[in-house]
């Protein structure tokens, strides 16, 4: 099963070429860039720390990117150890520098989707459509730009919800014993 998840891999990361444009390059470098240390979702959180209402909400969001990077980053990552796909590509063919870290689950993906899981479960739908579009762009990018495996991506974002999820019913648990609220 793990060689047919690598041969759909590696066939994506071989036909991605096909997909580029100038103009797709620099949209998915951005949107890569945009998720570089959750910068984007720590922005995002900003208004929501600042309107009282919705303060419950961006502790909450900041609180599961700190659970999904524990999860995701320290933990699976350095069990798996899988190596990324740019890691057999010439430097001519990359469009953004080599992270140096490895390549499952794809970090930028499980921070956005643990953040698509807090509005989920926390927002207004069109705040979630948002952050949702956001989070497939972030995603999406790191195939494209052939830092990641489709696979990485796709476990990333299961991953990503299923830490969004636990964390909102830790948040809510913490709040209560320890606040009363």
């Amino acid at each position: 099963m793990f060689h047919r998840i690598q041969q759909l891999d590696d066939k994506v990361v071989d036909n991605i070429i096909r997909f580029r444009s100038p103009i797709k390059n620099r949209i998915m470098v951005a949107a890569s860039s945009a998720g570089n240390l959750g910068i984007i979702w720590f922005a995002i959180c900003l208004p929501f720390l600042i309107y009282s209402p919705t303060r419950k909400t961006g502790v909450n969001i900041i609180f599961t990117l700190g659970f999904t990077q524990l999860i995701c980053e320290f933990m699976i990552k350095r069990l798996v150890k899988r190596e990324r796909p740019c890691n057999h590509l010439s430097d001519e063919e990359q469009l953004i520098h080599r992270p140096k870290y490895y390549s499952f689950p794809s970090g930028h993906t499980s921070a956005s989707f643990c953040v698509v899981a807090v509005t989920l479960l926390r927002c207004r739908w069109y705040i979630v459509l948002g952050v949702f579009i956001i989070a497939v762009m972030i995603a999406s990018s790191r195939v494209y730009l052939r830092v990641h495996y489709l696979s990485d991506v796709v476990v990333g974002a299961i991953l990503g919800f299923l830490c969004g999820f636990a964390s909102v019913a830790l948040f809510n648990q913490m709040l209560q014993s320890w606040f009363g609220i």
